[in-house]
């Protein structure tokens, strides 16, 4: 079994005011649990920016490999320096949580994270229950609320059940 390693690191400076101000806005914007999840977002933006940075002297298809894959989740690039502008909002806004408001299947990002966690959204047919679940641009048209589908258990009073009762 592969032994499971942070995919964040934390600030170098714990106690930055204007840093901790930031983080708080971007985490209320987008609803989401904890500055943990900020910091997973900038870790995947860094490796991007380092892939590309490697790409810089590597052939076209090599580069144009990772501008597919990039687009494919949903982040408009077509050049390094495109790849190198990317922020940590622009990967945010490709969560789940952040699409569903975005789509209005839901007001608030709050509100998306619960329906996510109790299973009511569906893509392509499949439920999620992740909120930080990066949304492909394929997949962005089939999502889907679930079905509320409670099968209502009638009852009937048997003739022994209406003769005990006289």
């Amino acid at each position: 079994m592969k032994r499971k390693h942070k995919t964040y690191s934390r600030p170098k400076r714990p106690f930055d005011k204007v840093r901790i101000d930031e983080e708080a806005e971007i985490k209320k914007e987008f609803g989401l649990k904890n500055k943990k999840e900020i910091w997973k977002a900038s870790a995947k933006i860094k490796s991007m920016r380092g892939k590309a940075k490697r790409l810089i002297s590597a052939s076209v298809e090599e580069q144009n490999a990772l501008f597919e894959r990039l687009k494919k989740i949903g982040l408009n690039v077509n050049s390094i320096a495109d790849v190198l502008a990317l922020d940590k909002k622009d990967y945010l806004k490709r969560r789940l949580q952040t699409v569903l408001v975005d789509k209005k299947f839901t007001t608030t990002p709050k509100t998306a994270r619960q329906m996510i966690t109790h299973k009511k959204i569906l893509i392509d047919g499949k439920a999620v229950n992740i909120p930080s679940y990066i949304v492909p641009i394929g997949l962005e048209g089939k999502i889907s609320l679930k079905k509320n589908t409670k099968k209502k258990v009638v009852k009937e009073k048997s003739k022994e059940d209406t003769q005990e009762d006289d």
